[in-house]
């Protein structure tokens, strides 16, 4: 529970229609299962204490006395369960019957929930036995209890506010007006429904998207438990369908199957979205149900991508590849048009970004129906540069047909070092910066010349670590590569290389020399004629930075929070003591360059993490990291 993670589970036992003392018996021993496993919320299916095909038995004394007795002998038997479990049963109240979800934990009925919506079209006809709920909310009894009775309930842990559970049936889910929408809107960060959907021909297909969109647009976890083995097959078939989903994504599935499903829903992260959405504020006074939860650490089951903005599948990969070329390209589009800019400049290294941004600015010129001349490609070689990167360069713009200039900038910084009194043999930040500004300042000049704007190539990695020479390539005038991650760059360029495998060979293969190019701004004398400075080697490796940006900025994670992530998902790669460095690097370099990313220029945005000032992240220069240095002194 720990770092927001809740255990949830959806379970299916195997039943025995109107055998409720049987289906006691599977219920008690599935919430023991469930508590051995540390689970702390579990959904079972609807009507899974006498089967949802009972039909007209429910009418039947007999029946309704043993749901009621079963009901007890699972209080009974798992009073010692800490596990909150949703049961579902027919519950009588004022000479109506309800079909309901009993909420128990340690032998007590937190509270009785009627189901909303009853289906009464094609296969279902619930309406013929069971009431829908009603408006308001009483006190029965049940059990030898007095539970709360009544839709729409929530239920707090007091142990951990973010959790607030809701509970909602079958039908429900599928209406127009879901409780659950309410609930969430008063708070409930879980929903839980149970469940008996029968199985026809894409049926499974579009009860998923119902799930997973239910969870998107209420930010909330989402368990689903549906009805499987010992349902009667008379006209039906019901498949145990369990899914558990968290703000549109889904966790975990199973169908055709019964047992448990456990994954770990994350309220911290759900609380986090809805703060900063702000699209839930309470609609009326909240009747709530508490319980209490022994506080521990969430043993993770879930997947974590080790790359969270690379998707892993190839076709959904090349299908991101796609939007974002086109959202970038239609942005650079837009501002050649509306300045009128006769010309685009690029300064090209021979390295990743710039290579980006070349091609970025080519497929608007695309766009632009104008000639791949108007790009003016200027690569400035100096004294760390490369025959390999410079050479790149050339073929490059060659390649793709734009003018190229080549501005040996070492004569001038030469001059400009003797100016100011700087020793060529002193390596330095100056050394550095110097020639990165002078190289800004031949582009702006060129730009100049040409009518044309200069395209920044620094990407969101470089801006979160600060890694960009403040008036240096910290500087543009169109950011193409502004919002989009290092880990990114590198499957964009393959995928342009791909892209001119058959049209192009030799761009294919400038392109794909360049991806096994080593990462460097080479501003430090080569070695022998190859890069000495790799940029991995003295900021960190952008895997792992890349992981901390997008946890740090897209979902407000705590530095212990993240450090326990990175090592679930990169602990394979990198060492415990590797993964807390470079965390450290990273809130430390991101801290302390706020002011860099306060005088962005303008960019196109192009995924949900972003650092522009005037749009995603607003944050003051002088910011202390204090709270957060405090709590990365505590890791090990």
């Amino acid at each position: 529970m720990r770092d927001g993670f809740i255990s949830v589970a959806c379970g299916s036992p195997k039943l025995r229609l109107a055998d409720c003392r049987y289906n006691a018996e599977q219920t008690f021993m599935m919430m023991r299962q469930a508590e051995k496993a540390g689970v702390k919320v579990l959904v079972l299916p609807e009507l899974g204490l006498t089967g949802y095909t009972c039909g007209d038995l429910f009418y039947q004394d007999t029946l309704l006395r043993g749901a009621e007795e079963a009901l007890s002998t699972v209080l009974e038997a798992t009073r010692n369960l800490e596990v909150v479990t949703a049961v579902g049963l027919p519950v009588r109240v004022n000479n109506k019957l309800y079909n309901c979800a009993a909420i128990i934990q340690k032998g007590e009925i937190l509270g009785v929930v009627p189901k909303t919506h009853l289906p009464n079209y094609s296969e279902f006809y619930e309406k013929r036995q069971f009431a829908p709920a009603q408006a308001g909310r009483n006190w029965i009894n049940l059990c030898g209890q007095t539970p709360l009775f009544g839709k729409e309930q929530l239920f707090v842990c007091d142990d951990l506010p973010e959790l607030i559970l809701g509970f909602e049936i079958c039908e429900d889910l599928w209406a127009p007006t879901s409780p659950a929408v309410s609930m969430a809107q008063r708070g409930a960060t879980v929903i839980g429904n149970l469940s008996a959907s029968n199985e026809v021909i894409g049926k499974d297909a579009y009860r998923r998207q119902l799930v997973t969109m239910q969870s998107a647009k209420l930010l909330c976890g989402y368990v689903y438990s549906s009805a499987g083995e010992g349902e009667s097959t008379s006209d039906l078939v019901f498949g145990a369908h369990q899914m558990i989903a968290e703000n549109g994504a889904l966790l975990a599935e199973r169908r055709f199957e019964g047992g448990l499903l456990i994954s770990e829903i994350d309220v911290q992260k759900l609380s986090y979205e809805r703060r900063r959405m702000q699209s839930f504020d309470d609609m009326e006074q909240r009747l709530d149900s508490h319980f209490s939860l022994t506080l521990s650490d969430t043993k993770l089951s879930r997947y974590v991508a080790p790359m969270p903005f690379v998707p892993e599948g190839k076709e959904d990969r090349d299908a991101r590849c796609r939007e974002i070329l086109l959202i970038a390209s239609l942005g650079l589009k837009q501002r050649l048009e509306h300045t009128g800019a006769k010309t685009a400049v690029v300064g090209l290294s021979g390295g990743l970004d710039s290579t980006l941004a070349v091609l970025i600015t080519g497929l608007a010129m695309k766009m632009l129906d104008r000639p791949m001349t108007d790009i003016v490609a200027v690569t400035m070689p100096c004294f760390g540069t490369t025959d390999r990167t410079k050479n790149n360069a050339v073929i490059l713009a060659e390649r793709m047909g734009a003018v190229l200039k080549t501005v040996d900038i070492s004569g001038t910084v030469r001059s400009h070092f003797r100016d100011i009194g700087h020793d060529m043999d002193d390596h330095s930040v100056t050394f550095e910066n110097g020639q990165a500004r002078e190289r800004t300042q031949v582009l702006m000049d060129i730009a100049n010349q040409t009518g044309g704007l200069v395209i920044g190539t620094g990407d969101l990695s470089e801006l979160a670590l600060g890694w960009c020479t403040y008036n240096g390539d910290h500087m543009s005038m169109y950011g193409v590569n502004a919002s989009i991650p290092k880990t990114l760059v590198r499957h964009l360029v393959g995928y342009l290389a791909r892209d001119n495998a058959e049209k192009d060979e030799a761009l294919h293969d400038v392109l794909e020399d360049i991806l096994d190019t080593p990462v460097s701004p080479e501003l430090l004398p080569a070695v022998k004629g190859e890069i000495s400075q790799r940029t991995e080697d003295l900021v960190g490796p952008y895997e792992l930075h890349d992981f901390f940006l997008y946890y740090v900025l897209r979902w407000g994670f705590s530095p212990a929070k993240v450090y326990r992530l990175a090592q679930y998902a990169l602990g394979k790669q990198y060492s415990s003591a590797v993964i807390l460095k470079w965390l450290k690097t990273f809130y430390r370099r991101f801290f302390t360059q706020q002011f860099k990313r306060n005088c962005l220029p303008d960019g196109p945005k192009v995924g949900t993490v972003a650092l522009s000032p005037r749009g995603d992240w607003r944050m003051p220069s002088d910011a202390k990291m204090n709270l957060w240095q405090a709590e990365l002194e505590t890791l090990n």
